[in-house]
Order: structure tokens, then C-alpha cells, then sequence
């Protein structure tokens, strides 16, 4: 006999702009929002939506985890360890865990999801 399935966890439907935006503390005109993560019972991974203003980005760093992101719009110029690579809508990337990278905005604003293992991360700032 197969096990009984355990009951589903509900389906958690919203508007994006209801998730409270707040400034990436080491970034410049930088703004995060948690779409969908731990609060929600998401068991895997946290969505996120970031959103860099004119003159904005994030200096190189590193992460525990992995990053996979799709960028909704504008261009950036990102530092990938030894590449420099421009990105745009519709672009998406794959950051491994522990790769230096950092953002440069190109056209504002520049938007992108990442979706995150839900797993402790530490950002540590190279150089």
C-alpha cells in the first residue's frame, strides 16, 4: 500500500507590489522585495525582486548560496568572477555560490527576479 498523501498547503496568490520594498543596505538605490519565501510556507526557495534606480548597484560580493535570476527590465553591466557581462530583459543568470559578481546599472530602473535556496546566506564584500 502506498502512503496517504499529506494534505496540500494552501496556494498563496497576491499582487507583487503588496510585498514591502526595502533598501539593500549594501547596495546604491537598491530596493528588495520577498515575493514568496519562508512566511508563506515555501519550503524550497525565497522570490525575490530587486529593483536598481538610476546610479544604482551593488559592489562585489560573495554569497553562500546560489542565485538564479530573470531580469524583468533596463540593463545592467554585472561582474561575474573574471567576466563583465551586460544584461537585459528577458536575460537570465545563474550565479554559483561563492562567485564575486556585482551590478552596475545601464538603464533604469533595472529589474530582476532571484530566487534563492531557502538555506542561511552571508554576503561578504570582496576587496
Amino acid at each position: 500500500m502506498s502512503p496517504t498523501p499529506s494534505s496540500p498547503r494552501p496556494a498563496v496568490v497576491r499582487r507583487a507590489d503588496d510585498a514591502p520594498a526595502n533598501r539593500v543596505e549594501l547596495g546604491t538605490a537598491t530596493t528588495t522585495q520577498v515575493l514568496l519565501g519562508v512566511a508563506d510556507d515555501a519550503p524550497h526557495f525565497a522570490m525575490r525582486r530587486f529593483r536598481m534606480e538610476a546610479g544604482g548597484g551593488m559592489p562585489l560580493h560573495t554569497n553562500q548560496v546560489e542565485h538564479e535570476q530573470y531580469v524583468l527590465r533596463g540593463r545592467a553591466r554585472i561582474v561575474l568572477g573574471d567576466e563583465t557581462v551586460e544584461v537585459g530583459a528577458d536575460d537570465v543568470l545563474l550565479i554559483p555560490a561563492g562567485l564575486p559578481h556585482s551590478y552596475e546599472v545601464i538603464e533604469a530602473p533595472f529589474e530582476f527576479l532571484c530566487l534563492v535556496p531557502n538555506r542561511p546566506d552571508r554576503i561578504d564584500l570582496v576587496g
